[in-house]
């Protein structure tokens, strides 16, 4: 499993890189791997709220449901409507044209996992 080193992530699977007070958010290529095949994505509409820990949003795999955890807090200023027509490419590419949207933060987050803890988190879950 791949853990990019140059991002953040939550105990619940997503990842989040912060860029000029903007956060690109997904989820990892664990929690793809573990969900299965994905066929939809719902995540938080443009304009509203997000807060850091709490769901936002929706990933519906051919085994399940999955709540979507916001690993910041602020406003959503673009989700990737690319996923509307390929949402299998949050199997194919999670860390890359599979993340799930934008928020402009309203305060840094201080409890994200180093990649190095979340693949000490991930290895216990395998």
């Amino acid at each position: 499993m791949s853990v990019p080193t140059e991002l953040g992530y939550t105990a619940k699977h997503e990842w989040v890189v912060i860029e000029d007070g903007v956060a690109t958010v997904g989820i990892t290529s664990f929690a793809a791997e573990s969900l299965g095949d994905i066929v939809f994505v719902e995540a938080p509409e443009v304009g509203s709220e997000v807060s850091a820990g709490e769901p936002c949003g929706e990933v519906e795999s051919t085994k399940s449901v999955s709540d979507i955890y916001s690993p910041v807090s602020g406003e959503v200023v673009e989700v990737n409507e690319a996923l509307e027509d390929a949402p299998e490419s949050v199997n194919s590419d999670p860390f890359g044209t599979g993340w799930l949207f934008r928020a402009r933060v309203s305060e840094e987050p201080s409890d994200l996992l180093s990649a190095e803890e979340y693949t000490k988190l991930t290895e216990g879950e395998e």
